[in-house]
């Protein structure tokens, strides 16, 4: 796993070992990071990255201008290796790594520009999650397909294999 672009590309990160943890694949991210370029949501903006795992979305929103990164799991093994390939990086100045619950993280209110969401395969907790989120755009990776309330206007809407990526935005 590595750092598909920007600062830090090519750049290894660290995984943990274990079936809680699924990487995002190197197309799944470059369709995610150039459907936010397009749109002028990378640069100098706030990410959440909820479930975070190895942190690799976060960190490539860095590498590529990101002004900020949120990362949010609540695994111990996510958190260390998070931890890791942040400070290999030199990403600690830009980065918060909180080990708590999602929900629980974004009853805060707490606004962000982007928020990744990539929970684990068969995540049931969809209504309440969309509910909180506070962020302007929103990156869905899931096993299932969302349906979002009309207040979201979805700019990305692809499966790649088992995965279904939803982009987008709040409507003004």
């Amino acid at each position: 796993m590595r750092v598909i672009a920007g600062v830090a590309k090519g750049r290894k990160l660290v995984a943990p070992i274990g079936d809680h943890i699924r990487p995002t694949k190197d197309r799944v991210k470059e369709a995610i990071f150039n459907s936010l370029h397009s749109y002028g949501l990378v640069n100098d903006k706030s990410f959440l990255d909820l479930f975070s795992g190895t942190g690799s979305l976060g960190i490539e929103a860095l590498s590529r201008g990101a002004n900020s990164v949120v990362f949010i799991d609540n695994h111990e093994e996510a958190i260390d290796c998070i931890t890791v390939n942040v400070e290999k990086l030199n990403y600690g100045s830009a980065s918060k790594i909180l080990k708590t619950d999602a929900l629980n993280f974004l009853k805060k209110k707490e606004y962000f520009d982007v928020a990744l969401i990539d929970p684990p395969y068969k995540y049931e907790h969809w209504g309440a999650l969309l509910e909180h989120i506070n962020a302007h755009a929103i990156v869905i990776e899931s096993s299932e397909n969302i349906t979002l309330e009309s207040d979201w206007q979805i700019i990305k809407s692809q499966k790649y294999g088992q995965t279904n990526l939803l982009i987008a935005t709040q409507q003004i």
